[in-house]
């Protein structure tokens, strides 16, 4: 082949992409379902919602709030419940959403009380805001977050089971538990029995200002797979080292060993998470393991943009796909363009397909 021939191929190829992303009528008869998606709010409404002093004057938190379509003041007068209604909204819009999993989030437990600690959380999203929101709206499922520290965390677990949870969502680094604490095990064995998946951040945290990331080594999950919980390993564990080593690199034989271990691709076209995503679609088998994901409302500019993904899906797919409004509608085609198969957008498990 001449030589002026392979630069030619060369430039048909960073302008149309390597992959050939399938049409949008594939895309919409799939059931797509976003398995990580944020909701949050400042307690207006009687939400229960709490955000703590730290995080409220972090200059994260006016990003969170223009990413979410809304403002303190309209919070303030509207309640909490306007960021679900805007996040429905923008779901409706989509060509290619089917459900979306909205997360609660637990916080700090107090070793001496066994209560709330509003000091040390950051980030606090109430059970029953969450899955009293989810009920209004089809398109809505509830993930709830119960920290395995509270003394009444079976108890709490069967509650949400009977208001619909499809899963438990944790981010252990800033809730401040160890996963990996044998006293958690028969929290362990009521989620297995109750086929409740666990959706845990694994690797290093960003998005918040305080961060204990050893609690997010993806091993700190094996007693969880040993006792039989379906769990996602949030992200890959993209980002970060746990004892010396590349946590990606840590959980990839975790896969091996425990059948019953997930991971959802949420936050992978980030720019603090580049290359990630073409090179786990590289490792073997793990396709297979794959659950589709946003991490709403974390896909917006500066964070996520097509251009930054140009060596892999080329000029012409990121010209076209930064012209698409719709995030949801965006984020799919742009993960299509990097060869994520349509098993992996519509891969469901545990107790989400009896909703369905």
């Amino acid at each position: 082949m001449k030589i002026s021939t392979i630069y030619l191929s060369i430039i048909i190829s960073l302008l149309t992409g390597c992959t050939s992303p399938a049409t949008n009528q594939e895309l919409e008869q799939l059931n797509i379902t976003d398995w990580h998606v944020h909701v949050a709010g400042l307690g207006h409404g009687n939400s229960g919602n709490y955000i703590n002093e730290v995080m409220h004057n972090n200059y994260r938190f006016k990003f969170f709030l223009r990413w979410m379509s809304v403002t303190e003041e309209e919070l303030e007068t509207h309640g909490d419940q306007l960021i679900v209604k805007r996040l429905n909204d923008k779901i409706e819009q989509s060509k290619y959403i089917d459900k979306a999993v909205i997360l609660a989030l637990d916080g700090v437990i107090d070793k001496e009380t066994g209560q709330l600690d509003k000091a040390e959380t950051q980030f606090y999203v109430d059970n029953d805001f969450v899955a009293n929101q989810a009920s209004k709206y089809p398109k809505l499922l509830f993930g709830a977050s119960i920290n395995p520290s509270r003394e009444n965390s079976i108890e709490l677990l069967e509650k949400v089971q009977r208001q619909g949870a499809v899963l438990i969502k944790w981010i252990p680094s800033i809730m401040h538990f160890d996963p990996a604490n044998k006293k958690y095990e028969p929290f362990y064995r009521k989620m297995a029995e109750l086929d409740i998946p666990l959706l845990s951040h694994t690797g290093m945290e960003k998005s918040f200002p305080n961060t204990n990331d050893a609690l997010a080594d993806p091993r700190r999950l094996e007693l969880a797979l040993r006792s039989g919980v379906t769990v996602i390993a949030a992200h890959i564990a993209t980002t970060g080292e746990s004892e010396g080593q590349d946590n990606f690199e840590r959980i990839m034989p975790m896969f091996k060993e425990f059948p019953n271990l997930y991971t959802e691709i949420s936050s992978l076209t980030q720019i603090n998470k580049l290359g990630y995503l073409a090179k786990a679609l590289k490792q073997p088998g793990l396709k297979d393991r794959m659950l589709y994901g946003t991490d709403w409302p974390l896909q917006y500019f500066p964070l996520v943009s097509p251009w930054y993904h140009v060596r892999h899906i080329g000029i012409g797919e990121a010209w076209r796909l930064i012209k698409i409004k719709n995030e949801w509608d965006r984020d799919i085609e742009l993960k299509q363009a990097f060869g994520v198969p349509h098993t992996v957008f519509s891969r469901m498990i545990g107790r989400i397909n009896d909703l369905q």
